[in-house]
């Protein structure tokens, strides 16, 4: 088998931060790393990160791919769709820090509500739909015209500061006006007044973003895709791939998969911690993929039981892939560093 293993934020963005990068005991995932060859690309988020590895090209429409994905996904092959993701917009040191929804504990019966009522006010002009509590889409006439739409994926602004929501464009502008009357409604919606009275974040915003079409047809050279995330899915649909949810582990991977079969696996459990600075659950999460899959999968590749590897991982400090197979794994000269010293280097350029 041959797999490629995608772990978004898999190095702590702080090189030196060395309580959260100290005494990380990862011997499988250093090994990994020090037996193979790494190429560097300049810092892009999962989602493009993702579609790169389908042969899709800049502006790919993310919406569209994410609805796919979905477990009961709304059905409208030919519609434009946005993600119009629920966040909290707060002011802090004249600056705009955005949580998504996935931090913000959002009740499936407060989402239906507020977008049943977004739907009542904007019936004229598209049509929202709740797939999970914190995804929720914007789907949209198929002739609509929104230019070249340049927002950041979710992923890429949560828990930092954002500028600008919408792009400006003429194109655009009847939906920078659709998002501020529905931010009127965010404030005035009884499911955020009870959530201020419960003293949690509001809801007082849509993140709009990857607007587009799904594409007709479409290739991908894996066999197998496991994910539980919808963009993943959505692509593996898209291209005819059979798409399964995560494993337990790499042991239930490999008996799964193949013999000689190409695969590909997204495990994204860093993401949450990386992105809200939770030094604690970054080194709990960590030390759980290193037993579940990165030491098992070492030792499945230098004993023959594996190809070929490739690690990609989307970080702060480049679009990083590792690549490697059985007889790179068996070169005992190359000494595994931990991943406080591999942070270091990759703050320096050096890998």
């Amino acid at each position: 088998m041959q797999l490629t293993l995608v772990v978004p934020e898999l190095i702590w963005p702080e090189p030196d931060d060395r309580e959260s990068l100290d005494a990380l005991p990862c011997p499988g995932l250093n090994t990994l790393i020090a037996r193979s060859r790494c190429n560097r690309r300049p810092p892009q988020s999962l989602e493009a990160t993702l579609c790169d590895d389908f042969g899709l090209g800049e502006h790919a429409p993310y919406a569209a791919f994410r609805v796919l994905g979905e477990d009961a996904a709304p059905a409208a092959a030919d519609a434009c769709w946005l993600c119009a993701d629920p966040v909290h917009l707060r002011l802090h040191q004249e600056r705009l820090i955005l949580a998504d929804g996935g931090s913000l504990g959002i009740q499936s019966a407060e989402a239906q509500a507020i977008v049943d009522e977004l739907n009542r006010q904007f019936s004229d002009r598209g049509t929202f739909h709740a797939a999970a509590a914190d995804r929720w889409y914007l789907q949209l006439p198929a002739d609509t015209a929104l230019g070249c739409f340049d927002v950041l994926p979710l992923s890429a602004v949560a828990g930092r500061s954002v500028g600008r929501q919408l792009p400006v464009t003429p194109e655009a502008r009847w939906l920078r006006q659709m998002l501020n009357e529905a931010q009127m409604i965010l404030h005035q919606h009884p499911a955020n007044a009870r959530r201020e009275d419960e003293g949690r974040s509001t809801i007082n915003s849509l993140w709009m973003w990857g607007a587009g079409k799904l594409p007709t047809g479409g290739t991908g050279e894996f066999a197998g895709l496991w994910s539980d995330q919808p963009l993943a899915r959505g692509l593996g649909r898209a291209a005819a791939i059979p798409v399964q949810g995560v494993p337990e582990n790499a042991a239930a991977l490999l008996a799964r998969s193949p013999p000689g079969s190409r695969q590909m696996l997204l495990l994204d459990a860093l993401q949450s911690p990386v992105q809200y600075e939770d030094s604690e659950a970054y080194r709990a999460t960590l030390l759980d993929l290193e037993a579940r899959w990165f030491a098992p999968l070492q030792k499945a590749l230098a004993g023959g039981r594996m190809q070929r590897l490739r690690l990609v991982a989307t970080t702060a400090y480049a679009t990083l892939a590792w690549d490697t197979d059985r007889l790179v794994q068996w070169q005992l000269w190359r000494r595994p560093q931990p991943l406080a010293a591999t942070a270091q280097a990759l703050a320096r350029g050096e890998r």
